[in-house]
C-alpha cells in the first residue's frame, strides 16, 4: 500500500503521513524546507523500518517542481492507493485591499499543485483498478468570511476541482474526497491566544481520513467537513 503526501512536514500533511505510515503504507512525500523533510524522512524510517519512503525537496506551486516529484515517485513505484494534494499557503487580506500578486500565489500554492499533481500521479491510481484522492480544502471554500480575501477564492476553486474530479473518475472506482477542515490547532494559528481545546486536533483530523478512506468501495465520502465543536473562529 502506497500513499502521497504533499506539503507533509508539518500540521495536517505531516498527521496523515504519520496515521497512513502506522498502517503500514509506504509514503512519498514533499515540503519545500529540505532540512525538515530530511527529518521527517529519518523518523519515518527509523520509527517504521519496514515501509518505503521517498522525500523530495519541492515547491508545489512551481510546475517544474511537481512534475519532479511525480517522476520520483513513478521512477519506483508502478502503483499507488491514496493521493493526499495537501500543500498550501494561507495569506490574509480583502480582495480589494490585498497586496497585488496574492491571489496568483494562493491559486498557484492551493490549486495548481493539486491539479497537476493529480494528473501526474492519476496512472499510478488507475493501475490498481481503485484509489484515492484527498483533496484539503477548507470550509473558506464553502463561505467566505471577512479577511479571507483570495485564500477563500484558492479554496472554493479547490472544492470545484474536485466536484469535477468526481465526475470523471467515479466509473473508475477513484473515489474523490474534499476535506473541508475548520480552524486546525497547527503552526498557521501559532501566537493566537485561543485554547487548544477551540481547535480541532489535527490527528483527529488524519483519522477521519484514514477512516474514508477503509470504507468500501461501493462508498465514498465526498465533502469531509470537520469543525471545533464550538464552531468556527
Amino acid at each position: 500500500m502506497r500513499i502521497v503526501v504533499t506539503g507533509a512536514t508539518k500540521g495536517i500533511g505531516r498527521a496523515i503521513t504519520e496515521v497512513f505510515a502506522t498502517k503500514g503504507f509506504d509514503v512519498a512525500i514533499c515540503a519545500r524546507d529540505e532540512a525538515a523533510l530530511k527529518k521527517l524522512e529519518g523518523l519515518l524510517k527509523n520509527k517504521y523500518p519496514d515501509i518505503e519512503v521517498i522525500a523530495v525537496a519541492a515547491d508545489m506551486s512551481l510546475r517544474a517542481d511537481v512534475f519532479r516529484f511525480a517522476e520520483a515517485i513513478r521512477e519506483k513505484w508502478d502503483t499507488v492507493e491514496v493521493l493526499v494534494n495537501n500543500a498550501g499557503v494561507f495569506l490574509p487580506g480583502n480582495v480589494t485591499t490585498e497586496q497585488e500578486g496574492t491571489l496568483e500565489k494562493l491559486i498557484e500554492t492551493n490549486l495548481y499543485s493539486a491539479y497537476y499533481m493529480t494528473r501526474e500521479v492519476l496512472s499510478l491510481l488507475q493501475a490498481n483498478d481503485r484509489g484515492h484522492i484527498f483533496n484539503i480544502s477548507s470550509v473558506a471554500g464553502m463561505k467566505a468570511y471577512p479577511n479571507g480575501g483570495s485564500y477563500s477564492i484558492s479554496k472554493f476553486a479547490m472544492t470545484g476541482l474536485s466536484k469535477a474530479l468526481r465526475e470523471e473518475l467515479n466509473d473508475q472506482n477513484i473515489r474523490v474526497t474534499t476535506v473541508m477542515p475548520g480552524a486546525v490547532l497547527t503552526a498557521s494559528w501559532e501566537g493566537v491566544n485561543l485554547p487548544e481545546e477551540r481547535f480541532i486536533d489535527v490527528v483527529d483530523l488524519a483519522q477521519l481520513i484514514y477512516d474514508c478512506y477503509k470504507l468500501s468501495y461501493r462508498t465514498v465520502v465526498e465533502d469531509l467537513v470537520v469543525r471545533p465543536m464550538l464552531g468556527d473562529l
